[in-house]
């Protein structure tokens, strides 16, 4: 309990943290106003006289929690996750996939990681809050031998089927496990005009103010230029891979710019400066759009087949939709049609648009 003295108004702070407000024309009577957030405790408030007041106080003492993290894959998503770790006090452990150990180890003094091969680690703690971002029934079950006071996602029942919390049907509603089947999920989906961030920060009880990346330190590469091409998508979504990369880098090498097609690396460090190396990235909703989101590159996405909507542009995101989104919308076989939709041209304009407000190559600091 902590008594504080403002002019002749004595406050009694009961603790957490808030936005209270009090005494805006009210007399004589103790007064008790405070924001509907179950992370607020009361603030008892005693005028001494009738004297009308406005007054508003802002109090931030925020108890040190012990939080655990599960996001395992994919990376970008790891990568996108991670402005969270601006709002979390206390200790953070995260567990997740070995690949993505590299992004998440310097990243923060109050951040612990630990591989989903290591999981056992992450016993030892009694955690009061574990955030599960997985939709997977191995990752829920490993969730119920950990000791955590509060819940946020996934967890299996006692069907061991894949539920989720009430707090965090914002985001699973739209997801494999949703509760309204995958066909309404991917409708909820295409509707939904909120970032990721701003449907996982809400669940949470937080607020989304375009809280950055946090990105490790790269490995540095010789490889440099005025756009970098990310034309790789992967085998889980072949139809992110739009079909006319190669006449777009003939088009801006006639142009006088030097264009790199992304290379395979050794390290996903290399892989983070190659990006940084660049002016302006062009690929689909992929890994290095995310890496350039994190390390203020200007970008050019194009999305033939998942959400613009979920990705919050960070002020230097150009997306470019295709007009056949709704029929291929998380679709996961492959059409040629999704692949062309998106014309040269309209890619080469936003290509162009972008490196007009970028940073010259030579004067780029990392």
């Amino acid at each position: 309990m902590y008594d504080y003295t403002i002019g002749r108004h004595s406050i009694r702070d009961c603790g957490y943290f808030g936005v209270l407000a009090v005494g805006v024309g009210s007399r004589g009577e103790n007064d008790l106003r405070y924001l509907a957030n179950p992370a607020i405790r009361c603030c008892c408030f005693a005028r001494r006289d009738s004297t009308r007041v406005s007054l508003v106080l802002i109090i931030r003492r925020v108890p040190t929690m012990n939080v655990l993290i599960i996001k395992l894959g994919a990376t970008g998503d790891v990568v996108r996750t991670t402005p969270l770790l601006r709002r979390l006090s206390g200790s953070v452990t995260w567990i997740t996939a070995a690949k993505n150990s590299v992004f998440l180890g310097s990243l923060a003094d109050n951040l612990r990681h630990v591989s989903w091969e290591a999981r056992a680690a992450a016993l030892h703690t009694n955690y009061d809050l574990a955030i599960n971002l997985e939709d997977t029934v191995d990752v829920a079950q490993f969730l119920q031998t950990v000791h955590y006071g509060e819940i946020f996602g996934g967890y299996v029942d006692s069907n061991n089927l894949v539920k989720y919390t009430d707090n965090s049907r914002a985001w699973f509603d739209l997801s494999l496990i949703s509760a309204y089947g995958k066909q309404r999920a991917d409708e909820f989906k295409f509707q939904n005009r909120q970032t990721y961030q701003e449907l996982i920060f809400d669940g949470l009880g937080l607020h989304f103010t375009g809280e950055p990346y946090l990105l490790p330190k790269s490995i540095e590469t010789s490889l440099s230029g005025d756009v970098a091409i990310a034309a790789d998508a992967g085998p889980i979504w072949p139809m992110k891979k739009w079909s006319y990369y190669d006449e777009l880098k003939e088009r801006l090498e006639g142009h006088g710019l030097t264009v790199n097609v992304l290379p395979q690396r050794a390290s996903l460090l290399e892989h983070l400066s190659d990006v940084q190396n660049h002016r302006c990235l062009v690929g689909g909703d992929s890994l290095p759009m995310h890496l350039a989101l994190g390390s203020g590159v200007r970008c050019v996405s194009l999305f033939t087949c998942t959400s613009p909507w979920e990705i919050y542009d960070y002020g230097v995101l150009r997306k470019v939709i295709s007009p056949l989104l709704e029929e291929f919308f998380y679709k996961r076989g492959y059409d040629e049609r999704a692949t062309t939709a998106i014309s040269v041209d309209e890619v080469f304009d936003a290509v162009m648009a972008q490196l007009e407000g970028a940073v010259p190559k030579d004067a780029i600091v990392k």
